[in-house]
């Protein structure tokens, strides 16, 4: 078995968050984008609850909204950072 020393009980740990592991979120949504991910969010809340969608699209909508509106709300979006893609201009990174 191999035993791993540290120098210090706290290298790697900030405020209890392995720092060293975790890339940064880097933003790479623009404002455009933000809007348009939360405007989509909020029109399906409206759809389902004016019982325009219900059952297995209610659920798969609901999880896209729920989705978009936490990755607008951060600025960040998984899979364009995964894509290399940003559409934020230079201006606002």
């Amino acid at each position: 078995m191999t035993q791993v020393t540290d120098s210090s009980p706290t290298d790697g740990l900030r405020c209890g968050i392995l720092t060293n592991r975790l890339p940064a979120m880097k933003k790479n949504m623009s404002t455009l984008d933000r809007v348009i991910r939360a405007a989509l969010a909020l029109l399906v809340v409206v759809l389902y609850f004016t019982n325009q969608i219900s059952g297995l699209a209610a659920i798969i909508l609901g999880v896209v909204a729920v989705i978009f509106a936490f990755t607008s709300s951060v600025s960040f979006c998984p899979l364009y950072a995964a894509l290399g893609l940003s559409t934020r201009r230079k201006a606002e990174a």
